[in-house]
């Protein structure tokens, strides 16, 4: 039996339903079959820290992402001494053989290069994998 896959999402690909109008769960699930939703700690404080932003429209999404967080498995984490959200992200994913979820494209030249497969948002239409399924 296949194991399934565990698919940590990033703060700007948890924003992707509310911009581009598209199911993320249901595009992952039709791209690799069925997977663990996992939002990091770090990430849900990015997005509290968005939806008290200024613009508007930028809470409004923020609020509605961190709403999309409930169907996700938290794992919490801490960042070390210097680190990003994006180094956390990295750092996890290369621990646990976790795929990434991200449109940040510096991120996933870092994902690639480390070895880490990605999923991310194509032509604002469809979402598309990078590295081994």
């Amino acid at each position: 039996m296949l194991r399934m896959r565990k698919v940590i999402f990033d703060a700007n690909f948890l924003l992707i339903p509310f911009q581009f109008k598209i199911d993320i769960f249901d595009s992952i699930e039709a791209l690799i079959g069925r997977f663990e939703p996992i939002v990091l700690s770090t990430t849900l404080e990015e997005l509290k820290k968005l939806s008290m932003g200024k613009s508007e429209k930028t809470r409004r999404y923020a609020l509605s992402a961190l709403e999309l967080t409930k169907k996700c498995k938290v794992i919490d984490v801490k960042a070390e001494l210097g680190e990003s959200n994006d180094d956390v992200i990295l750092r996890v994913a290369r621990e646990g053989q976790f795929i990434v979820a991200t449109n940040d494209s510096k991120l996933r030249r870092r994902l690639r290069e480390a070895g880490v497969t990605t999923i991310f948002l194509r032509q604002r239409a469809y979402l598309q994998a990078d590295g081994v399924i």
